[in-house]
Protein backbone atom coordinates (compact mmCIF):
# COMPACT_ATOMS: atom_id res chain seq x y z
CA UNK A 1 0.00 0.00 0.00
CA UNK A 2 0.97 3.56 -0.73
CA UNK A 3 0.03 6.98 1.15
CA UNK A 4 0.26 10.35 -0.58
CA UNK A 5 -0.13 12.91 1.42
CA UNK A 6 -1.00 16.80 -0.04
CA UNK A 7 -0.05 19.66 1.84
CA UNK A 8 -0.80 22.98 0.82
CA UNK A 9 1.86 25.58 1.71
CA UNK A 10 0.35 27.47 4.55
CA UNK A 11 -1.21 31.03 4.66
CA UNK A 12 1.20 33.51 2.63
CA UNK A 13 1.68 37.51 2.97
CA UNK A 14 0.82 39.73 0.27
CA UNK A 15 1.44 42.80 2.06
CA UNK A 16 4.63 43.80 0.11
CA UNK A 17 3.22 44.86 -4.02
CA UNK A 18 5.10 44.27 -6.54
CA UNK A 19 7.01 40.79 -4.75
CA UNK A 20 7.37 38.24 -7.01
CA UNK A 21 4.89 35.56 -6.49
CA UNK A 22 7.68 32.82 -5.98
CA UNK A 23 9.48 34.93 -3.20
CA UNK A 24 6.21 35.29 -0.80
CA UNK A 25 6.89 34.69 2.53
CA UNK A 26 4.19 32.95 4.69
CA UNK A 27 2.11 35.09 6.93
CA UNK A 28 1.71 35.34 11.00
CA UNK A 29 -1.17 32.37 10.33
CA UNK A 30 0.82 30.88 8.02
CA UNK A 31 3.88 30.58 10.57
CA UNK A 32 1.52 29.46 13.10
CA UNK A 33 -0.66 26.91 10.91
CA UNK A 34 2.23 25.20 9.21
CA UNK A 35 3.53 23.45 13.04
CA UNK A 36 0.22 22.53 14.16
CA UNK A 37 -0.04 20.35 10.90
CA UNK A 38 3.10 18.76 11.53
CA UNK A 39 2.29 17.94 14.91
CA UNK A 40 -0.72 16.50 13.40
CA UNK A 41 1.04 14.62 10.48
CA UNK A 42 3.33 12.97 13.74
CA UNK A 43 0.42 12.14 15.68
CA UNK A 44 -1.27 10.51 13.48
CA UNK A 45 1.81 8.08 12.57
CA UNK A 46 2.22 9.78 9.00
CA UNK A 47 5.53 10.83 8.80
CA UNK A 48 6.67 10.02 5.27
CA UNK A 49 9.79 8.76 3.97
CA UNK A 50 10.18 11.48 1.46
CA UNK A 51 8.93 15.09 0.84
CA UNK A 52 8.66 16.85 -2.19
CA UNK A 53 8.88 20.35 -2.26
CA UNK A 54 8.04 23.61 -4.61
CA UNK A 55 10.93 25.84 -4.23
CA UNK A 56 8.65 28.45 -3.73
CA UNK A 57 9.50 30.71 -0.54
CA UNK A 58 6.44 29.95 1.05
CA UNK A 59 6.52 26.34 0.13
CA UNK A 60 10.31 25.89 1.69
CA UNK A 61 8.97 28.04 5.15
CA UNK A 62 5.69 25.65 5.45
CA UNK A 63 8.07 22.33 5.49
CA UNK A 64 10.77 24.16 7.86
CA UNK A 65 7.93 24.47 10.20
CA UNK A 66 6.61 20.93 9.65
CA UNK A 67 9.95 19.33 9.94
CA UNK A 68 10.63 20.04 13.61
CA UNK A 69 7.49 18.42 14.71
CA UNK A 70 7.76 15.09 12.78
CA UNK A 71 10.50 13.87 15.09
CA UNK A 72 13.88 12.34 14.18
CA UNK A 73 15.05 10.86 11.90
CA UNK A 74 14.07 13.56 9.22
CA UNK A 75 12.61 12.09 5.81
CA UNK A 76 14.29 12.96 2.48
CA UNK A 77 13.91 15.90 0.85
CA UNK A 78 13.64 16.91 -2.25
CA UNK A 79 13.38 20.06 -3.79
CA UNK A 80 11.91 20.52 -7.30
CA UNK A 81 11.36 23.98 -9.08
CA UNK A 82 8.48 21.66 -11.03
CA UNK A 83 6.00 21.66 -8.15
CA UNK A 84 6.23 25.44 -8.93
CA UNK A 85 1.63 26.02 -9.52
CA UNK A 86 1.79 22.49 -11.04
CA UNK A 87 -0.54 21.06 -13.13
CA UNK A 88 -1.81 17.70 -11.53
CA UNK A 89 -0.16 15.23 -14.24
CA UNK A 90 3.26 17.68 -13.37
CA UNK A 91 2.95 16.87 -9.74
CA UNK A 92 2.00 12.74 -9.91
CA UNK A 93 5.11 12.50 -12.55
CA UNK A 94 7.28 14.46 -10.00
CA UNK A 95 6.13 11.82 -7.16
CA UNK A 96 6.73 9.01 -9.71
CA UNK A 97 9.83 9.87 -10.67
CA UNK A 98 11.45 10.39 -7.43
CA UNK A 99 9.66 7.62 -4.67
CA UNK A 100 10.97 4.67 -6.62
CA UNK A 101 9.85 1.66 -5.05
CA UNK A 102 11.66 2.31 -1.54
CA UNK A 103 9.11 5.41 -0.34
CA UNK A 104 5.90 3.68 0.72
CA UNK A 105 4.94 7.42 1.73
CA UNK A 106 5.37 10.45 -0.15
CA UNK A 107 4.01 14.11 1.10
CA UNK A 108 3.96 16.92 -1.78
CA UNK A 109 4.17 20.51 -0.34
CA UNK A 110 2.65 22.72 -3.44
CA UNK A 111 0.56 25.13 -4.41
CA UNK A 112 -2.97 25.23 -6.03
CA UNK A 113 -5.05 24.95 -8.18
CA UNK A 114 -2.62 21.91 -9.06
CA UNK A 115 -2.62 20.21 -5.07
CA UNK A 116 -6.87 20.46 -5.38
CA UNK A 117 -6.99 18.88 -8.99
CA UNK A 118 -4.35 16.42 -8.47
CA UNK A 119 -6.47 15.56 -5.45
CA UNK A 120 -9.88 15.27 -7.10
CA UNK A 121 -8.12 13.56 -10.22
CA UNK A 122 -6.97 10.54 -7.86
CA UNK A 123 -9.48 9.99 -4.93
CA UNK A 124 -12.25 7.79 -6.31
CA UNK A 125 -13.63 7.12 -2.63
CA UNK A 126 -13.44 7.65 1.20
CA UNK A 127 -14.13 9.33 3.70
CA UNK A 128 -17.65 10.87 3.32
CA UNK A 129 -16.76 14.35 5.11
CA UNK A 130 -13.42 14.57 3.65
CA UNK A 131 -14.67 13.88 0.44
CA UNK A 132 -17.63 16.39 0.73
CA UNK A 133 -14.70 19.62 2.17
CA UNK A 134 -12.04 18.62 -0.53
CA UNK A 135 -14.57 18.89 -3.16
CA UNK A 136 -15.36 22.52 -2.35
CA UNK A 137 -11.86 23.77 -1.70
CA UNK A 138 -8.36 23.13 -0.60
CA UNK A 139 -7.56 25.85 1.94
CA UNK A 140 -4.41 27.16 3.07
CA UNK A 141 -1.97 24.19 5.38
CA UNK A 142 -4.60 21.67 4.55
CA UNK A 143 -3.63 17.92 4.22
CA UNK A 144 -5.27 15.34 2.73
CA UNK A 145 -3.82 11.44 3.01
CA UNK A 146 -4.78 9.58 -0.08
CA UNK A 147 -3.64 5.58 0.12
CA UNK A 148 -3.42 3.21 -3.08
CA UNK A 149 -4.27 -0.32 -2.80
CA UNK A 150 -0.86 -0.69 -5.04
CA UNK A 151 3.00 -0.73 -4.34
CA UNK A 152 3.89 0.64 -7.37
CA UNK A 153 3.80 4.56 -8.00
CA UNK A 154 3.43 3.92 -11.65
CA UNK A 155 -0.07 2.45 -11.10
CA UNK A 156 -1.26 5.30 -8.84
CA UNK A 157 -4.21 6.77 -11.56
CA UNK A 158 -7.36 8.82 -11.31
CA UNK A 159 -9.70 7.05 -9.47
CA UNK A 160 -7.49 4.67 -7.63
CA UNK A 161 -6.84 6.60 -4.32
CA UNK A 162 -8.85 6.15 -1.30
CA UNK A 163 -9.11 9.66 0.63
CA UNK A 164 -8.69 8.52 4.23
CA UNK A 165 -8.67 12.41 6.01
CA UNK A 166 -8.55 15.57 4.55
CA UNK A 167 -7.79 17.95 7.35
CA UNK A 168 -7.49 21.75 8.35
CA UNK A 169 -5.34 23.46 10.78
CA UNK A 170 -8.49 24.48 12.72
CA UNK A 171 -9.95 21.30 12.59
CA UNK A 172 -6.53 19.80 14.16
CA UNK A 173 -6.23 22.70 16.96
Amino acid sequence: MLTLLLLRHAKSDWSTPGLDDHERPLNVRGTKAAPVMGRYINKKGLKPDLVLCSDSVRTQATLALVLPELGPPPPQVIYDQALYLARPDTILNVVRDNAGDQAKSVMVISHNPGLHALALTLVGDGDKKGLRQLAMKFPTAALAEITFDTGYWSEVAPTTGHLKSFVTPREVT
